[in-house]
């Protein structure tokens, strides 16, 4: 069975690999250490255990598709939280370079290019960090990659089903949708897109719509606490303000928010970007889509693209946010990987230094580099969705033709190979 599914094979080996990898960094795979915010997930899973309905007994600052994943490891005996949360998000990479092999082998990618991909699926831990296994972003990551791998297989319902999930988790994944309804739309027609598109909300509303009907307040509450947030320290309109600042141009003053808790900008200038950065980034992430509107796009690629344009103007990115794209640089070939492998790496120099970053320390050099990193990222992704080439061709000619031959057999034709 192996050797007749490069996908499952690559993901086989490499997952020893990865497995490594993820024992790398501090807080990682069999490590105690925890970081970022494991912490509160767990407090809102035992509070849930306890009676207490988030959103409207407990604050949570997280969408309410995180609901179940926070609660799930908080079933499990006493002080084991950490170590099953961590091992989900294991299964969570291990599906995403599954997920990822399997639309490049589909696809009719040389084995070199499959292989690269799982490599650099499994060694990019290394370079992500303690973040790795402590946020739940992997969970929406490894969702993102399934639905591209569903759409190749055939699965739209599915795969936007799977896209449903992972936007009631975490909300950057609605930009995603217009992609695959437009790919849809061009390969298998309007009702399949309509469907689809059904699909995608009622997967959504499943996991959104109980909270909404116990505490309408509250989601709304925790909605707009997340989405009303200042310029965040780390995003690309505020590196260029505290770069501005090292230099002597410009006074940055850096506040933290409540009650999602952030480190932000404060003052009119920051106030005046957090709103334009905000609506520059959902457009650069629907600038695929139009994009698609004249001519065929894969839908890996313009996901890849879709994300790395919301992350690289957004006004609020940590650096979890960058393993959303993990999964869908391979679909931006070896160029697209490497430029997310600089992008981590520099991530990792203000890492353990926050307070530093926040009093405006050198700190704010690497941050300014590593959000140039991703601008051109998003550059590159949006050239390749722009410009044909032979591999692109070779995938989209395969599901333009079956589209075809399936037009073909209904008049009475013979259905090609």
């Amino acid at each position: 069975m192996l050797r007749s599914n490069p996908a499952l094979r690559a993901t086989a080996v490499v997952t020893p690999l990865l497995l490594g990898a993820l024992a790398v960094p501090s807080g990682g795979l069999f490590r105690g250490a925890k970081f970022r915010d494991l912490h509160l997930y767990r407090q809102y899973g035992d509070a849930l255990l306890a009676g207490h309905l988030p959103y409207r007994d407990v604050f949570v600052e997280y969408p309410p598709g995180a609901i179940p994943l926070f609660a799930g490891p908080s079933l499990a005996p006493e002080g084991a939280y950490d170590a099953i949360f961590k091992a989900l998000m294991t299964l969570c990479c291990i599906g995403a370079i599954f997920c990822v092999c399997f639309v490049l082998a589909r696809g009719g990618a040389p084995g070199a290019r499959v292989w690269a991909a799982a490599l650099f699926l499994a060694l990019s831990p290394i370079a992500l960090g303690p973040v790795s296994l402590n946020t739940y972003d992997a969970w929406p990551a490894f969702l993102t990659a399934a639905c591209v791998a569903l759409l190749a297989a055939g699965r739209p319902r599915l795969a936007l089903a799977a896209l449903g999930v992972a936007a009631a988790a975490k909300l950057y994944a609605v930009l995603l949708v217009p992609a695959a309804l437009v790919w849809l739309w061009r390969v298998r027609g309007r009702r399949a897109a309509l469907e689809s598109g059904a699909a995608f909300a009622a997967a959504a509303a499943v996991l959104a719509v109980p909270w909404l009907a116990l505490s309408p307040g509250g989601v709304w509450d925790s909605l707009h606490a997340q989405v009303g947030r200042g310029l965040h320290t780390e995003s690309l309109g505020a590196s260029v303000l505290l770069a501005a600042d090292r230099l002597g141009w410009y006074h940055a003053h850096v506040v933290s928010t409540a009650p999602a808790v952030s480190r932000d900008l404060s003052g009119g200038l920051p106030h005046g970007l957090a709103a334009a950065t905000g609506t520059v980034a959902v457009l650069a992430a629907l600038v695929p889509v139009a994009i698609m509107l004249r001519r065929p796009v894969a839908p890996g690629l313009a996901f890849a693209a879709g994300v790395a344009g919301f992350l690289a103007f957004t006004k609020v990115l940590s650096p979890q946010y960058a393993v959303w794209l993990i999964p869908l640089a391979p679909f931006g070939g070896v160029a697209a990987m490497g430029l997310v492998i600089a992008a981590l790496v520099l991530a990792q120099t203000w890492y353990f230094h926050y307070h530093d970053l926040w009093a405006v320390g050198p700190q704010a050099w690497t941050l300014l580099a590593r959000n140039l990193v991703l601008v051109a990222l998003y550059a590159l992704l949006l050239w390749k969705t722009s410009t044909p080439s032979s591999s692109k061709t070779s995938v989209q000619s395969g599901l333009f033709r079956s589209r075809t031959s399936a037009a073909a057999e209904g008049s009475g034709a013979t259905r090609s190979a």
